[in-house]
């Protein structure tokens, strides 16, 4: 487990530009689109290079990762959330909260979103119980 029992794990982060909440199977077809279309943005991403993700994956392939994201989550043992553009509901990134580290991505049409991401999420998990943890800097 990656936080005691008696943490209430957050259900949502919500800043003006955009909106956290858990990823599952229901965010598929719009999660699969935002990360397709930005995977050279990703990769270039402070923390995910060499992360070996994103790679090709069918859409069936991109339900299963967020059918096991959406299990760790209700194990405790890391927490994905999607990050929403207020408003329209769109997908466009996603955040890690896992025991090895922290990551994040916003697709390339966004790129300016990712370092508003890091401090607010920099910030919203200086809360948790976690241990220290590493959030390549922007």
């Amino acid at each position: 487990m990656l936080v005691p029992e008696d943490f209430e794990v957050p259900r949502e982060l919500i800043t003006e530009r955009f909106r956290l909440e858990p990823l599952g199977p229901q965010h598929n077809e719009a999660d699969y689109a935002a990360w397709t279309s930005s995977m050279e943005h990703i990769r270039a991403t402070p923390g995910l290079d060499g992360w070996g993700w994103p790679r090709e994956l069918t859409l069936e392939q991109n339900r299963d990762d967020l059918r096991r994201h959406a299990d760790d989550f209700a194990k405790r043992k890391g927490f994905t959330y999607t990050v929403l553009e207020p408003g329209t509901g769109d997908v466009i990134g996603c955040v890690y909260i896992y025991p090895s580290a922290v990551r994040s991505w916003v697709r390339a049409d966004r790129a300016e979103l990712d370092k508003p991401l890091y401090d607010a999420v920099s910030k919203w998990i200086a809360d948790w119980p976690l241990r220290q943890l590493t959030y390549a800097p922007r």
